[in-house]
């Protein structure tokens, strides 16, 4: 069966663009609340980290779940509810985390004796405090987004170098809407669960980045091999030809990355659970992309600036010297199949 991608481009284009609008609208409304389009953890904007759990040794002292209008009274009291977050944890309700402003040591200790009337006896073993300087979370999200753009730029360089620009036009704005989907994704999480962005999720972008740009490099290599092979088909043909040719291939390679990421979202434990969930959704949305976006995007483009897509002389808009004489004179020997 042959998937006719240019015929139906615009459902796909319709199902990006359902995915991209409802992610960037919890994006904003994720701006107006914290200042970024995801929840950010304590590592970006600095502050105080309390991980808080009652003692449940103690006889009545978990019989319900921790009540989160209490915390914040106690909060207010000490003037630490401006900018401060409260959420519960696990289903039981017996933890919460409390996120707040740069606490030292003796604000600290009396936000805990103001707590523990309130919720009840705290397990000293169980409580963590993590302080992060503002200065320090600042250039931690410079330098990662700073990471995102060079590596943005770097690959337009390349695809513009290897093959022509409207390609690297097309294989970014693929590459964007990964990231989109993944940030959309991430900020409905967040809304949802509580997910806070950290340096690991800005790695999970990068590693997308790189990972999706090589399914969309491998379809556009065939698609210019089989401008050069059959000259005389339309670019749409080109395309749903090329497309097909290397779709078993797409479909392998994500499927065994996924397959592996999926075994340490549910066995590798809080610290990676999130990152690998942030590349199973990244590198879905790229094959989808390279297959759907970028290739059906390219052909639209060719369409509407030079007809069949084939360069001015309305033959190939590629290099000679990309095909080799044997090649020339015996396309069939290395022809796709159509």
């Amino acid at each position: 069966m042959k998937l006719e991608v240019i015929k139906q481009r615009k459902l796909w284009w319709t199902i990006s663009s359902i995915a991209i609008l409802a992610g960037v609208a919890s994006m904003v409304f994720s701006w107006t609340q914290f200042g970024s389009p995801i929840r950010p953890s304590l590592e970006f904007i600095g502050g105080t980290r309390l991980q808080l759990t009652r003692d449940c040794s103690v006889a009545s002292n978990c019989a319900g779940p921790i009540d989160i209008a209490e915390v914040r009274r106690v909060l207010e009291k000490q003037a630490l509810a401006g900018g401060s977050s409260i959420q519960l944890l696990g289903d039981d309700g017996q933890s919460l985390v409390i996120r707040t402003s740069n606490l030292d040591v003796e604000q600290r200790d009396a936000l805990l004796s103001g707590l523990e009337p309130v919720i009840g006896k705290i397990d000293p073993k169980s409580t963590k405090n993590d302080t992060v300087g503002p200065a320090v979370g600042k250039q931690l999200l410079t330098t990662g987004l700073l990471s995102l753009l060079v590596s943005f730029a770097g690959i337009a360089a390349y695809l513009s170098l290897r093959f022509k620009f409207d390609y690297a036009v097309f294989a970014i704005i693929a590459l964007l809407h990964d990231v989109l989907i993944t940030l959309g994704f991430f900020s409905i999480l967040s809304w949802v669960t509580g997910y806070e962005c950290d340096s690991l999720f800005i790695v999970a972008l990068l590693t997308i980045v790189g990972f999706s740009v090589n399914d969309t490099v491998i379809i556009y290599d065939r698609i210019r091999e089989t401008m050069d092979l059959y000259p005389d088909l339309s670019i749409d043909e080109v395309v749903d030809d090329s497309v097909n040719n290397t779709l078993t291939r797409s479909i392998n390679t994500t499927a065994t990355v996924v397959l592996t990421l999926t075994s340490i979202f549910l066995f590798g434990g809080g610290s990676l659970k999130y990152f690998a969930l942030a590349l199973i959704i990244g590198f879905l949305a790229g094959a989808y992309s390279s297959i759907f976006i970028a290739s059906t995007l390219l052909a639209w483009w060719r369409n509407r600036t030079k007809g069949d897509g084939f360069g001015d002389d309305g033959i190939k808009d590629f290099n000679d010297d990309d095909v080799s004489d044997g090649d020339r004179n015996n396309p069939t020997d290395s022809a796709p199949a159509l």
